[in-house]
Formats: C-alpha cells, structure tokens, sequence
C-alpha cells in the first residue's frame, strides 16, 4: 500500500509518543504458546495477510495464517491476544546505529584502530535502546563513529531489557569493521597537523595499514610453517594487536562496512577494497548517483542512511530520496539505517528508521522492498537472517503491532514482543500523553 509524499513530512525527526518502559527489571515468562489474531500480517517472505494469525511457542514463531481466530495445530489453551484493525511486522532491524555508545562512538587517538570492540563500550542500560523500540527497532549493529579511517569491531544487539550485556548479543554474527572516509577524518586529525589530513591522506592510511597487515600475516604464516615442520628455532613474530585484528578483513573471512558519500570516495575505496580483496558492504552513498551503475556492479550490499539530506549544488532536488529505488532498478540489496543515535550523536534517531523506508516509498522503491529493507535485508547482511527478518516458523518472534501502516509517520507502536515477550510499552511520556491529551 504505497504512500504519498502529501502524508510523509519533509523530514522524520517525530518523538516516538509509545516510548517504551525503561525500567530494568527483568520481564514476567512469556506463555509457552501465544497467539496474536484478527491482524494484518506482513510476513515480508510470503505477502500480507487479512484477519490473520501469528502463533509463538517457545518464543519463536510456529505458523501463520488467514484465520482469524486461531492457527490449526495451535493448542486450545494457547493465550491469544486480539489485534483487530492493528498491523504486524518482524521486529526491525537497524544496520548501522550507535546506540547505547554514549560517547564512546570514536576512538580519535590515532586513524587506525580495528582491535576496538564496540561491546567494550555497549552500556545495555542506555535509554537509547527503548527509544529506539518504539518505533519498532528491535535488533542493532552497534558500529564505530567515522572519526577513523579504520575503526572498530561491531557488535549485533537485541534490544530486550532486563538482560545482562552478554545476553544481548549475537553471539554467532560476524563482527564488521567500519572503514570511513571522507570529511570526519581529515577533519578530527587535520586539525592537529597529522595524517591524514587530506582525502589523499584518508586512502594513504587505509592502504598503509593493509600493506602492514598483509606484511604482519606473512610472517605468522612464514613461522606457523616452520613451526610445522618442527624447527624449534624458529622465531616467533612480535604480536601486534592492529595488524593482528586485520588478519580476518584481509582474509575475506568478515566485512567491512566501506563508509563513503561522494561517487568519487566511493571509487577509490573500492579500488582500494578490490585490491585487497575485501568482502565489503557499501554505506551511506549519499550523494553517488552519478556513478550508480557502477555501484550495481560491484555486486555488494548497500547501506543507505540517513536519506534525510540536502542534495548537492549540481543535483536534483530528491536525489537523496531516490537513491534507494534507483540502486533496487539495478538489483542491489539495500537496507536502512539510523546512522546514528548515540548521546554523543543523537541525531540518527532509530525510532525514525521505518518513515525513512516510507520516504522512499513515495519516491519509487516498491513498498515490500522497503519494508525487506528494515527487516530482512539487514538481517541477511549480517548473517542473522536465520533468526530475524520475516515471520518463517522457526525463527525468533520478534514482533511489532502497531495502529497503522508501520511505514507511514502518523502511525503508533502499540506493542513489541521480543523471544515472544511481551515488552513494556508505558513510559513517563506516554503517561503525560495520555493525561494531557484528555
């Protein structure tokens, strides 16, 4: 059901009124088998439902359905819950957030630093993460700032209050490195007279650190032979825990988020990328539609976000917002994200993320691809979508209800479940709300 550029504003930047609870106690058990009836289920893999059911045993989804009452095979004592007139999604899953990093987003000591892990600085009882729930955000890639040219290691998240930190994670996806460019390095160092300075020095530093990492894997690889051979006098390599962190990224063995915004950046990091034989996901591409056919031929997975931004002087004036459905008439796989949130960069707004889908929406990106783009487009990208992303039985029942069309701005998050709990969904704002609107 596509949206109109009359309903979207010209901006997202909405207080989310069903902020969720913030309090830290752990939920009540959810019910062995739960079935929610009467909604509009939007599977994302397999169409939109009428006056249908979703069942949850165990916390993850068991069918769906268009029956109204129930799902054959459900038990008969089975808790249901009636979502007449409300809509059903997956939980949504956002790509590229801060969330929850306080200002711990940069490490901006030195360009390079991919032995950081971002966990380190993950504070599981940030208020970020509820906010970022009411608007139906329930998973997050935690991801270095763009301060360096190489950061640190990422970190998937659920965001299920009541959790100890370890149990939040994703134990099983891979861990990404965000390699920026553009104007945040050459600004953070430029500043102090140090490389880089220049976009020059950007790809100068990127390509020195590689060299040393491919420098620093020959020499293990060399005593790591010879050890096999058994030469006890072998010599072992000092460690070095940099070069030792580029080993996986230099091996293909995990991606690297390549942030750039300019078609030219995007170019060069890519040579840079290919010659290193990176496995890379493309972020932020603001302002690449100069060169889109050569991003479709790269063949890699695009991050784009935030779509909220000015176009260039020699642009068009939505060249921003359809840049989602161009790089779709291409065949990239696309997802959305906040590209932000944290305190010391609060304006990604995570509790925004399905409006900027609904942007798009209006601007030509086909509504199922939009919302493949919050859900199960991001899930495939970092390897979780075994348990997230769509309503296939099997998978983790992370669900959101909400009053309306989930991509459109005027719509409210009613109720989120998550491993089939049911979260909280009062808050001290929806209190004021509700007293004042009377």
């Amino acid at each position: 059901m596509p949206l109109s550029k009359t309903t979207l504003p010209a901006f997202c930047v909405v207080f989310a009124a069903a902020a969720v609870s913030q309090a830290q106690t752990p939920p009540a058990s959810p019910p062995r088998d739960l079935v929610i009836t009467n909604a509009t289920v939007m599977t994302v893999t397999h169409g939109t439902l009428e006056h249908a059911s979703v069942w949850i045993h165990d916390g993850k989804i068991a069918g769906f359905g268009a029956t109204a009452d129930g799902l054959k095979g459900a038990p008969a004592d089975a808790v249901k819950v009636d979502a007449t007139g409300k809509y059903l999604t997956p939980g949504i899953v956002d790509p590229h957030s801060h969330s929850a990093l306080d200002s711990d987003v940069n490490e901006a000591t030195s360009p390079v630093t991919p032995s950081m892990m971002m966990i380190d600085a993950f504070d599981n009882r940030d208020k970020a993460l509820y906010q970022a729930l009411a608007g139906g955000v329930t998973t997050e890639l935690l991801l270095h700032g763009s301060a360096n040219m190489i950061g640190g290691q990422a970190v998937v998240i659920k965001n299920k209050f009541g959790l100890e930190r370890d149990a939040m994670l994703f134990p099983n996806a891979p861990r990404s490195i965000k390699f920026a460019s553009g104007e945040n390095p050459k600004r953070v160092y430029g500043s102090r007279d140090q490389l880089p300075s220049t976009r020059m020095g950007n790809f100068e530093v990127m390509r020195q650190a590689f060299e040393d990492g491919k420098a620093y894997m020959a020499k293990w690889d060399a005593y790591n032979a010879k050890v096999a051979k058994g030469d006890k006098d072998a010599e072992k390599p000092a460690v070095d825990l940099k070069l030792e962190a580029l080993q996986p990224y230099l091996r293909g063995e995990r991606p690297v988020v390549l942030a750039a915004y300019e078609g030219y950046e995007i170019e060069v990091a890519m040579q840079i990328a290919q010659e290193f034989h990176l496995k890379v996901v493309l972020n932020h591409l603001t302002h690449g539609q100069e060169i889109l056919d050569k991003i479709a031929s790269y063949k890699v997975p695009v991050i784009v976000g935030p779509i909220y931004d000015f176009p260039s002087a020699n642009e068009r004036y939505d060249s921003v917002f359809t840049l989602p459905a161009e790089l779709y008439k291409r065949g990239v796989k696309i997802a959305f994200s906040s590209a932000g949130g944290s305190s010391g960069n609060p304006g990604g707004f995570e509790r925004n993320l399905p409006y900027a889908a609904g942007y798009s929406v209006a601007y030509g990106l086909p509504y199922d691809e939009a919302l493949k783009a919050i859900t199960l487009n991001p899930a495939e990208i970092w390897g979780v979508a075994d348990q997230l992303g769509s309503l296939d039985p099997g998978k983790t029942a992370n669900i959101v209800i909400a009053n309306g069309d989930p991509l459109d701005v005027r719509t409210d998050v009613k109720q989120i479940y998550i491993q089939g709990h049911a979260i909280p969904m009062e808050s001290r704002q929806t209190k004021l709300r509700d007293e004042y609107s009377k």
